[in-house]
């Protein structure tokens, strides 16, 4: 076996060992690889990752209650992601390894929590187990935990959003974007984007941030967005308690932002958004032409530009 041969087996194991919850083995081959090869790119890449789990997989497993040290452990990927963005090159294979590693970590610490806490914590406890099993690609039993934990409760962003990324991964195309529609109407800011992991929901992330979104104001853009590039296509017809509702959500976002116009990077995002579901509803119901007139007027004093490319 050839040297790059070697490299390429010991890195084949290092990430093995990192799918099995092992960083200490995963370091040692990496050790091993780079005193065949000191200059390898990925070697390099892979052993800077290693090093920044090997600092804070003592602090996670210094967090006594389970619960709270899969949480703990699982919030350290947003660190990772931005450490990340610091290193060159892309090595998605090395990524995808301590990806797995980190959320088969805070799956052990999980399945820990007594079954007691389980039961009282019924909704979350499903939450967290259906995004570890989706992050380490086990998509049909995290969609058995996701849709558990939509039924217990059903009008939680996080959660249906949780359940649309993995209907993407698993290729149910559809489903998926009925449910981010659904998922950024009822709180683009409880949504957490940084664990959202499909190309959709990415493509369209970063093509909100280009022109020039960031922070709350991103998330909250994103379902315009999404509504006219395409993705959020998937609709349906609201009942009659649904479109009550609507009304009165819009009723309350209107008076919110004549009293906090500072806040209108929020707030008209939010409104504009609530305005395409009733135009939506209008049309489904085949309401009189000027009531549909009257809220197209509304997007257009809001927002021309957007209300252009709503009406092109």
């Amino acid at each position: 076996m050839g040297d790059q041969e070697h490299v390429s087996a010991l890195l084949s194991n290092a990430y093995e060992s990192l799918r099995n919850v092992d960083l200490d083995a995963a370091c040692g081959f990496l050790d091993k690889a780079l005193e065949i090869d000191f200059e390898c790119p990925e070697v390099l890449y892979a052993l800077k990752c290693a090093r920044f789990w090997q600092d804070r997989a003592g602090r996670i497993a210094a967090v006594k209650d389970p619960f709270e040290r899969g949480d703990f452990a699982v919030a350290q990927w947003k660190a990772f992601t931005a450490f990340l963005g610091r290193l060159s090159g892309e090595f998605e294979a090395a990524k995808y390894a301590f990806k797995r590693y980190l959320f088969a970590l805070a799956l052990e610490s999980y399945l820990a929590v007594t079954d007691e806490e389980k039961t009282s914590r019924e909704a979350e406890f499903s939450l967290r187990m259906g995004r570890c099993r989706k992050a380490c690609g086990d998509y049909e039993s995290a969609m058995r935990h996701l849709e558990r934990a939509a039924k217990i409760k059903r009008d939680d962003p996080g959660i249906v959003a949780e359940l649309a990324d993995c209907h993407a991964l698993s290729g149910e195309q559809r489903m998926s974007k009925a449910l981010f529609r659904e998922a950024f109407f009822l709180g683009a800011d409880r949504i957490d984007l940084d664990l959202l992991e499909c190309d959709m929901i990415r493509m369209l992330r970063d093509k909100v941030a280009e022109l020039g979104y960031e922070g709350a104001a991103l998330a909250e853009w994103m379902p315009i967005y999404g509504n006219l590039l395409g993705v959020f296509s998937v609709k349906r017809e609201l009942k009659p308690s649904e479109s009550t509702r609507l009304n009165s959500m819009i009723f309350q976002n209107e008076n919110d932002l004549r009293e906090n116009p500072k806040s209108s990077d929020i707030l008209v995002p939010r409104l504009l958004n609530r305005y395409f579901w009733l135009v939506d509803h209008l049309v489904a119901t085949d309401a009189d032409r000027t009531k549909i007139d009257g809220v197209l007027l509304k997007i257009r004093l809001h927002d021309p530009v957007v209300y252009r490319q709503y009406t092109a």
